[in-house]
């Protein structure tokens, strides 16, 4: 059986500042300079001179890239910002054209890469839905026949006659997800763009992209959530500089990923003018000790586990969230925590300007083994400011338990995710 998607030494060159033809005339007289001064002969799918990209204010976003994924296979993409996962998902889409080598997809696709792709704003939800059928090249009658589980899916209903340009980020994604992922295309291609719903939509996305790799489509994922990545994906790729670093089964890649991202210092720190962050705020500072001031990257757990944060505030916003994810060796999130999480009275004040925030893990909670502080920050269901999987990498040593049995059974660590000491105690009746 021949792959679905065949990605062949896939490179496209960006060149800074450079800015394209703004009519069809310029397009010509571009294409008809390119012609005289191309070689004679040129080899198919010729992959840049390494000189290429070293021109003056040049990069390579991809730089040949190869994989196959075969049909029914839920791949996903990993790496860091900039790595090169969104321009790979573009050239996969038709949106925009690579420097050489080549992408073969052998199938309908659907492509979900940012809030409002596809969508004309002026059109109501109803005319959108049809729109991208028909784009997709289904017949009314079929578009027709799905529009009740489409509009269902996306909890839009009462909005379906209003211009999709009044509505909300996050009205915007459940809507194009339901689109794309009802109209059956043999290939869905989804970036994290999945992040501005709310927690419950998300779920349910991930649910529904589980049952269209049952029905035997492909998926094209890429997320920053390592669990969800993990437990849909059956293998993943990590970019890296453009470049693939490694392909494998999503566990195995995960884990990989977070090892090479992180700082194992206990500590990182950005300076203001290259934090992360967008004109809402930057982070400066993510580290993590204990109350007792223990430091750098391995920590016992009898003592409170304690995050610190550095952030600089550019504007205030009242939907703004800060916290992080606390995630293992194995990508899996153990938890999460914001500092809205508790009764608003208690919430600590953003000011303008600097602020330094401190969260407690309580000792005796967490088990043993390796952990990653990963930063989130974000306006409250609408978008990310600061989304970093592995910031910190920091081990745990099991030291909390008091009993001679603590540990007897399962060597330096308990099984599970956790190692609380509970109370027991005899049932009176």
């Amino acid at each position: 059986m021949k792959p679905i998607v065949e990605v062949q030494n896939l490179s496209k060159l960006f060149r800074l500042g450079a800015i394209g033809a703004s009519s069809l005339r310029e397009s010509l007289e571009l294409l008809l300079r390119k012609k005289r001064t191309a070689p004679a002969v040129a080899p198919e799918n010729q992959i840049p001179s390494d000189r290429a990209g070293e021109e003056p204010n040049s990069f390579w976003g991809l730089r040949d890239v190869s994989f196959t994924v075969q049909p029914g296979e839920v791949v996903g993409i990993v790496g860091r910002n900039g790595a090169g996962k969104s321009t790979l998902l573009k050239i996969l889409s038709r949106i925009t054209e690579p420097t050489s080598g080549r992408a073969i997809l052998r199938g309908r696709v659907v492509s979900l890469l940012e809030v409002g792709t596809g969508f004309h704003p002026e059109l109501s939800g109803r005319e959108n839905i049809f729109l991208n059928g028909a784009i997709l090249g289904m017949k009314r009658n079929e578009i027709a026949a799905k529009f009740d589980e489409i509009v269902a899916f996306a909890e839009v209903g009462p909005f379906l006659d209003t211009p999709v340009k009044r509505y909300s980020s996050g009205m915007y994604v459940r809507l194009a997800f339901a689109v794309a992922a009802h109209l059956e295309p043999e290939i869905l291609v989804v970036d994290e763009v999945l992040a501005v719903g709310d927690a419950a939509f998300q779920k349910k996305c991930l649910g529904k992209m589980s049952d269209v790799a049952r029905a035997g489509r492909t998926v094209l994922f890429v997320s920053h959530n390592m669990q969800a990545l993990q437990s849909l994906c059956t293998r993943a790729v990590h970019l890296e500089q453009g470049r693939v670093a490694a392909i494998g089964t999503a566990q195995a890649i995960v884990a990989e990923y977070l090892s090479r991202i992180s700082s194992a210092t206990g500590e990182k720190r950005w300076p203001i003018e290259s934090a992360p962050g967008n004109e809402f705020c930057r982070l400066t500072t993510i580290r993590v000790v204990t109350s007792a001031g223990s430091n750098g990257s391995v920590l016992p757990s009898k003592h409170d586990v304690v995050v610190d944060m550095e952030f600089h505030a550019e504007q205030l916003h009242q939907g703004l969230c800060v916290g992080f994810d606390l995630t293992n060796s194995e990508g899996v999130t153990v938890l999460r925590s914001y500092q809205t999480d508790g009764a608003s009275e208690n919430w600590p004040a953003v000011r303008v300007g600097g602020n330094h925030w401190r969260c407690v893990i309580p000792a005796g909670l967490l088990n043993g083994g390796v952990y990653f502080l990963c930063p989130r920050i974000g306006i409250h269901n609408v978008s990310w400011i600061v989304s970093i999987d592995g910031a910190v990498e920091f081990e745990l040593m099991l030291d909390h338990g008091v009993s001679p049995f603590w540990n007897s059974l399962s060597g330096s660590n308990r099984p599970g995710l956790v190692a609380p000491i509970l109370q027991w105690q005899e049932a009176v009746l």
